[in-house]
């Protein structure tokens, strides 16, 4: 097991209703998309499939799926939905965990490579994706580019959400590149918050290009979101494509 933390079972159970928006049409669409085309006519593996937001979708759409979750928590919400013989799912962690035959596509979307906490993890992550991936084939990571430019000398949180039902900010290490999200979250009308804390490792863009290069794969394409926009240095996210040499 690698340093990420484990999603219980009262957060797999909630996980789908808390992420509504990135479940949506506007969200999934263009990611399907996107994905579709570079898994072709071939297999794709996701790592951290979790509930299944994006792999069940990718699926019906034609893409053979298979997974990798470290929590049986959210793999079991998974399976609600789909069968194992339909998407296929391995318990274990990103970095180390293998599944058999080769895939075109290893994708690893909505910042989880920031759940391994120490870059040689991040590193073995890489590695891991090359080692799945036939000749030619790429590996996607979506991650936010680390908001440091909102950190003024001596402050250490950013605020990323303020709205009626949750308040969610971030704290930073900025020796370790740690990262803490704290989230705040009314879950009744009775005015009581539920209190949660995610540790998370931050990499910058080239960062993970250094790991890329280390697992052997070469940059194809950065992009500032799923519907290609340019990537700039004001883009709060990447969506990143290398490509192992065929």
């Amino acid at each position: 097991m690698t340093s990420g933390e484990l999603w219980t079972r009262a957060t797999a159970d909630r996980y789908d209703a808390e992420e509504t928006e990135m479940s949506s049409a506007a969200v999934l669409g263009p990611t399907l998309t996107f994905l579709a085309e570079l898994a072709g006519d071939g297999r794709a593996l996701e790592f951290a499939i979790g509930t299944g937001r994006v792999g069940v979708p990718l699926r019906e759409r034609g893409v053979p799926v298979a997974g990798i979750e470290l929590s049986e928590h959210m793999a079991a919400v998974l399976r609600r939905k789909v069968d194992e013989d339909t998407l296929p799912v391995t318990i274990g962690d990103m970095a180390t965990t293998v599944v058999p035959g080769e895939f075109t596509l290893v994708y690893l979307v909505y910042n989880t490579i920031s759940n391994l906490l120490t870059q040689n993890e991040q590193v073995e992550c890489f590695r891991n994706a090359a080692r799945h991936l036939a000749p030619g084939g790429r590996f996607v990571v979506e991650l936010g580019v680390p908001p440091l430019r909102f950190l003024p000398p001596g402050q250490v949180a950013v605020p990323f959400d303020v709205s009626a039902r949750h308040m969610g900010l971030d704290t930073f290490d900025l020796v370790e590149q740690i990262l803490v999200s704290h989230h705040f979250t009314r879950d009744g009308d009775d005015g009581r918050y539920r209190r949660e804390n995610s540790r998370h490792r931050y990499a910058w863009p080239a960062e993970l290009d250094l790991m890329a290069r280390i697992a052997g794969l070469e940059r194809e394409r950065r992009v500032a979101d799923w519907d290609g926009a340019p990537f700039t240095q004001d883009s709060a996210k990447h969506i990143s494509v290398w490509r192992k040499p065929a």
